[in-house]
Parts: C-alpha cells; sequence; structure tokens
C-alpha cells in the first residue's frame, strides 16, 4: 500500500470522525440510580452535562451510597451512549474502520 492510499485513508477516518461527532452532538442519555435519588446525563462528547442527588441522600451523609450511586450511573450512561455510538456508526453510510472492506 503507498503512502498516498494510506495518507486517503486516514483522512477519510478523519472525515468519518468528524460527521460521526456532528450525529452525536445532539445526542444524551440520562440514567438514575440509588433507588432514583441520583440522576445524571451524559451528552455525545461523553460528558456529564446533568448531575442531581437529591436532599434526602445527600443529607443522610451516607458517603458510601452516594459514590456507588454515581458510579453506577456513570458507568451505565456510559454504557447507554456507546450504543448509541455503535447504532449511530451503523447508521452512517459508508462508515468503515481502517482494513475493514
Amino acid at each position: 500500500m503507498s503512502v498516498f492510499s494510506k495518507l486517503k485513508q486516514f483522512k477519510d477516518l478523519r472525515d468519518q470522525g468528524k460527521k460521526l461527532q456532528s450525529a452525536l452532538s445532539g445526542e444524551s442519555v440520562t440514567t438514575h440510580s440509588a433507588g432514583g435519588q441520583i440522576d445524571l446525563t451524559m451528552d455525545g462528547s461523553l460528558n456529564i452535562s446533568h448531575l442531581s442527588i437529591t436532599p434526602e441522600l445527600l443529607s443522610s451523609n451516607n458517603r458510601e451510597k452516594i459514590q456507588n450511586g454515581i458510579k453506577d450511573a456513570h458507568n451505565d450512561a456510559l454504557k447507554k451512549m456507546q450504543r448509541t455510538i455503535a447504532t449511530k456508526m451503523q447508521q452512517m453510510e459508508g462508515f468503515k474502520m481502517p482494513g475493514s472492506q
């Protein structure tokens, strides 16, 4: 494979990445944990855009429950967003990973 064809593959991959990033810009997922006392929203860039903890849980001073609840909500949101990303990739016409023909 020539250097030029590798450069073209790299450019194509970069262009596909930009299209995917654009497609995900409006996506978000919300999860709940600790019996609904923690809400977490993750955007298409995998950033946490919202985190809410009920006053009751905060005032309970149950540090372990709060920490585990945030961790569980984050992990669940990440899995949901990964599924969303995979679906978007499948829907994008011509989206191919390098080496997969």
